[in-house]
């Protein structure tokens, strides 16, 4: 790397930090300021950085515009994938990867049980957005009127006793599952696998994908299924993180 390109990234760096002096960037370099002024000038025209008074400078237009690209260039799927492969491996239980497609959701990414018994799923298979876990999360943070629409849209076709039959309860669940921050499928979709659902956001806070666990109950009951609620969320809060996502 060129000595100049890496003194003038050290500038961008130092001003991530906040707006700072020519004095303080100097001394941060180790430079003298004369030469931090020429890489100021070069940064500037660019507009990587702008001077905010006669003295300061911080961060300008094209690092933001830069930052925004590379973010919305980010597949969901090619991030999460360790993280996927992480959350299998620590549990042995179906580790899901999915994104809501208009009324449907479609499974992106999946990592297998270990054990014998196990739901029966693919990557690509689309599944009803009222009896799954990842389909209530995918659903529960859409905004107002777009939610309300899915909600009065969708046909509720019951595949279980406890499947969810009507827009009434389905908007019911929906706000539990906005307030509590995770969706539970009790036995809805598949009499004999519940499940656990995480909602993975991007870097403007959109709910982007959902990370889920599913496990038969002769495997595991619920009140142990909901033991792994904390790594679940851990691992879903890492994959936003790495999407840009900032609490």
């Amino acid at each position: 790397m060129s000595q100049s390109l890496e003194r003038g990234l050290a500038v961008l760096s130092a001003l991530a930090d906040g707006p700072r002096t020519l004095d303080e960037l100097a001394e941060r370099l180790g430079v003298h300021k004369t030469t931090v002024m020429r890489l100021l000038r070069t940064l500037e025209a660019g507009r990587f950085v702008r001077r905010e008074d006669a003295h300061r400078y911080r961060l300008g237009s094209t690092v933001f515009d830069l930052a925004h690209r590379a973010l919305e260039d980010l597949d969901v799927r090619d991030v999460a994938r360790a993280h996927l492969q992480g959350l299998g491996e620590r549990s042995g239980h179906t580790a899901h990867l999915a994104m809501l497609d208009e009324d449907q959701v479609v499974y992106i990414d999946k990592v297998d049980s270990v054990h014998p018994v196990r739901m029966y799923s693919r990557i690509g298979r689309r599944a009803p957005v009222h009896c799954t876990a990842v389909g209530k999360v995918l659903v529960a943070d859409l905004p107002a009127s777009r939610r309300q629409r899915l909600v009065q849209r969708i046909g509720y076709p019951r595949f279980t006793p406890n499947t969810i039959d009507s827009p009434e309860r389905f908007r019911v669940e929906l706000d539990r599952v906005h307030n509590q921050g995770y969706a539970v499928d009790r036995n809805e979709h598949e009499d004999f696998t519940h499940c656990v659902a995480a909602p993975i956001r991007n870097h403007r806070g959109e709910v982007v994908a959902a990370v889920s666990m599913s496990v038969p109950k002769v495997i595991l009951p619920l009140s142990e299924l909901f033991t792994w609620l904390d790594d679940l969320r851990a691992t879903a809060n890492a994959i936003s993180a790495e999407l840009g996502r900032r609490d």
